[in-house]
Formats: structure tokens, C-alpha cells, sequence
């Protein structure tokens, strides 16, 4: 008698989406200050915006039920928004069987535990969606405890979070092996103290990048950084430069680890080509300062090549996001050249981008056009900063 094949995978975690209108946003900041749910849509449209939080959730490995886009007309201390909403919410994802409520923008910690207690499941924000992709990516001694720091500094405040445990979800992880063992009995000194010890860490770890970055000068070889929003395409740009076999996903986040090699951009000048973790909208702060080493591999670069995606309905919002970030990190005034990477995604469309956009390299990594255009420029920019 053949046995019965029993299911050992864990089913996907399975979420209700839930984003807040953009045409309000200015109007419910002002009227009540401070950082409120009418904020976050920054210049995404609504659409996009959607779009985003979907395209974070499908990289965490979420099953997403339905997304709820709603007004925040009525902003209620309580829960950001109407009682009466929020009960309606709850109620949604009860029937639908919802494992956790994923919103797109960040409720302060009462908040979170008033709609947790409404609900009954875990409510995952924008910030700890990100960060969770973050520990899910963390394969370097480096990237797992930058990790851990934003994950600890995120938690401190939320001692009482009902967090949704994705850590032995297909092989995924939440920040190091048995992240989640102790996480409510944890009390706020232990992790302080947890969080001290980590900084001291990545400090540590920082030293071992400043030297090494230090050998790199000794060999007189100008550096070129990759920048850009997370998904434009910089790995597979730095394959197609330096015949490197990085790792290329199309999902968010695939690159934590500064990746450095050397290339000839012409015969006869020799350079180091770094690429560098994507940036994203919001960037949760958290993850800025554990990942700020990393980072600012970007501001020791004598040349930073911003890629975007050609293809993307967002493409001024990436580029302004990539330019914020950047000038937080003190890179602002490094030689940029503009990389529209994905070009043979739009073939005659291109004239369909905004017009400041056309004096900017058109390039495809995957399939060659424009790279050779692009090693000519970046050769003449190296020669004139030298």
C-alpha cells in the first residue's frame, strides 16, 4: 500500500495590502503635522505607489490576498485612520483568512498595537516589509549585522509587536538563525545593550572597508560606483562591464554587498568598477545608518554612474530618491554620469521620456547596445577628474 505524501513546506504567509489615497496628503500634513499617514506617497501616484508595495510584498514571498486603497479623511489617533475603516479592514482580512495586514505607510508603535488588537494578526509597515527583505538577503558577516541593527533599533520601540515569523518560510531568515526565540520576553536593556554591541561590530567591519579602500588607492586606479533604485539593473550592468558573474534577480534588494572589479572602460585605462545596494523611496532610516559604511562606498568613488530604468512609469521619482540618498551621504557633488539602463525594453518608445532625460546614455546590460558609448564616457569623465 503506497504511503501518503504529506506537505512539509510551509504555505506562503498570505496579507491584506492596504494604501492610503495620495490626494490628501498635503492638505491632512499640514492640517495636522508631523508624520502622519498622509504622507507617504512622497510624488508616486497612487498607481505606482500600489505598485511598489505589491512588488515588496511578491519579494518577501507574500501571498497577496487583496490590496485596499483608502482615504484618510477622518485621521483618528487611534489607528491613523476612521475607527469605523479600520474595523472594516480587520473584518476584511478575518474573511479572507489574512495572516498579517501589510500597510504602506508607518504607524507609530500604539498604533500598530491598536490595529493588532483589532485585528487579531500582525500588522507588517512599509519600514519592516523593507528591512525584512533586507534579512532575507543577508548572506555576508557584514550585511547580516547591519541587518540585525536596523531590525533591533526598529523593534525597541515595538516590544509588544506581534511579529509574523517568515524565518523558516522557503529558506528565508529574519535577521540571524533563531531571530524570533525571545523576541516579547526580550526587554528593552538587553536589546539596547544588543544594539550597542552590534554598533561596535559594524565599527569594526567599517575599519576592514576603510583599509581596504585605502589598498585600492595605493594601486592608483579611479573608482566608479553604480547607483541607483533598487531593480534598475546595476548588477547586471556591472556583468556586462566587467564579465563578472554577480548575482542578478529581477527582484528587489538582490545586491547588500558592495561589489567591486576591475575593468578597462579603453585599452590602456584601467579602473574599479563597484556596485552598490539599491535605494528605494523612503529608505527606512534605520537601514541607512546600519548600512552607512556600505553606503558610502558611493561617496569615495571618484565617479558614480546613477542607473535607471528606462522602462519604469516612475523614472523621475527613482532618479530624485537616488539623488536624496546621495546627498545624504555627502556624494552630491561627485561626477555623475545617467545610465537609461532597459532600453531594449521600450525599442521606439524612448521619445516617450521626459524631455530632460535625452541627453543621458541609452544602454541595455542584457543586450550590449549603448555599453560601448558608455565605456567612451566613462573614460573621458575619469581623465578629466584626474
Amino acid at each position: 500500500m503506497a504511503q501518503k505524501l504529506h506537505e512539509t513546506e510551509e504555505r506562503q504567509k498570505r496579507a491584506l495590502l492596504v494604501s492610503l489615497r495620495n490626494e490628501h496628503s498635503k492638505a491632512g500634513s499640514r492640517a495636522k503635522g508631523g508624520k502622519t499617514p498622509g504622507n507617504i506617497h512622497d510624488d508616486f501616484s497612487d498607481k505606482d505607489s500600489v505598485k511598489e508595495l505589491q512588488r515588496l510584498a511578491e519579494t518577501l514571498e507574500l501571498e497577496i490576498l487583496a490590496h485596499e486603497t483608502v482615504n484618510a479623511r477622518d485621521r483618528q489617533p487611534k489607528f491613523g485612520i476612521g475607527s469605523g475603516k479600520a474595523e472594516e479592514l480587520a473584518e476584511k482580512a478575518k474573511q479572507l483568512e489574512a495572516d498579517c495586514l501589510v500597510f504602506d505607510w508607518e504607524p507609530s508603535p500604539s498604533q500598530q498595537r491598536n490595529w493588532e488588537d483589532l485585528a487579531g494578526i500582525p500588522v507588517l509597515d512599509r519600514q519592516e516589509l523593507i528591512i525584512q527583505i533586507f534579512a532575507k538577503r543577508a548572506s555576508t558577516r557584514e550585511a547580516v549585522l547591519q541587518v540585525q541593527l536596523a531590525e533591533l533599533s526598529y523593534r525597541l520601540p515595538r516590544l509588544t509587536h506581534k511579529y509574523i515569523d517568515l524565518s523558516r518560510q522557503r529558506g528565508g531568515r529574519y535577521g540571524t538563525r533563531g531571530a524570533g526565540e525571545t523576541r516579547l520576553e526580550t526587554d528593552r536593556r538587553t536589546i539596547e545593550q544588543r544594539i550597542q554591541k552590534l554598533e561596535k561590530e559594524i565599527e569594526e567591519v567599517a575599519k576592514q572597508r576603510q583599509v581596504q579602500r585605502r589598498q585600492r588607492e595605493r594601486q592608483g586606479l579611479p573608482v566608479c560606483a553604480l547607483v541607483g533604485y533598487t531593480n534598475a539593473g546595476k548588477s547586471s550592468l556591472l556583468n556586462a562591464l566587467t564579465s563578472a558573474d554577480v548575482l542578478v534577480e529581477d527582484k528587489l534588494f538582490a545586491t547588500l554587498d558592495a561589489t567591486t572589479r576591475r575593468f578597462e572602460p579603453v585599452p590602456g585605462l584601467e579602473a574599479l568598477l563597484t556596485d552598490t545596494v539599491g535605494f528605494v523611496r523612503r529608505l527606512p532610516h534605520s537601514l541607512i545608518r546600519a548600512f552607512r559604511s556600505t553606503l558610502e562606498e558611493a561617496a569615495h568613488a571618484d565617479l558614480l554612474i546613477h542607473v535607471l530604468d528606462a522602462s519604469d512609469s516612475n523614472i523621475e521619482s527613482c532618479r530624485q530618491t537616488t539623488v536624496s540618498v546621495l546627498r545624504e551621504l555627502g556624494a552630491a557633488e561627485i561626477p555623475v554620469i545617467t545610465v537609461l539602463n532597459k532600453c531594449d525594453l521600450l525599442a521606439e518608445k524612448m521619445e516617450t521620456l521626459p524631455a530632460f532625460f535625452h541627453g543621458d546614455l541609452a544602454v541595455s546590460a542584457r543586450s550590449g547596445d549603448g555599453l560601448e558609448k558608455l565605456k567612451s564616457r566613462i573614460a573621458m569623465m575619469l581623465r578629466n577628474t584626474r
